[in-house]
């Protein structure tokens, strides 16, 4: 069971750099035309960690708590493509799938009984990657 989770989480690390700027769309998918790959990413001064839930964390219930720390970076309001090093968006997914593109570093998000993944990436502006990509995991279980 390791093992899977240990694949399944280098999966989404290593996944090709995608937009998320529908609901429907995961690390997992293809770059389309709309994604940016010719134009030069911005490297961002930001560092995001997950607070809650903590690795190998068993919650009760179906929702489940998401905070996070965010430093040298700060979350705005707007979308824009004047893009800076220390502005940007919070997207979350859970087990591979876009669960929110939150504005905020705490909120709660549905889920059902098991193992599962939760990502959370600072993203510039524009909702696209910075690069490097400002990513964070942890595994934890809902029951």
């Amino acid at each position: 069971m390791r093992a899977l989770v240990a694949f399944i989480v280098l999966g989404a690390l290593l996944a090709p750099v995608t937009g998320c700027s529908s609901r429907r769309g995961s690390l997992a998918e293809p770059a389309t035309s709309a994604t940016p790959i010719t134009k030069e990413r911005p490297r961002s001064t930001a560092r995001l960690r997950i607070l809650e839930p903590t690795p190998g964390a068993i919650v009760k219930g179906d929702r489940v708590r998401v905070q996070l720390e965010l430093t040298g970076g700060r979350v705005i309001l707007e979308v824009k493509t004047r893009l800076e090093p220390d502005e940007g968006h919070i997207h979350l997914l859970l087990d591979g799938k876009i669960v929110s593109m939150t504005y905020g570093t705490d909120q709660e998000i549905q889920v059902a009984r098991g193992t599962h993944i939760l990502q959370a990436e600072y993203v510039a502006a524009d909702h696209f990657p910075f690069n490097p990509r400002v990513l964070t995991v942890v595994t934890f279980a809902a029951e």
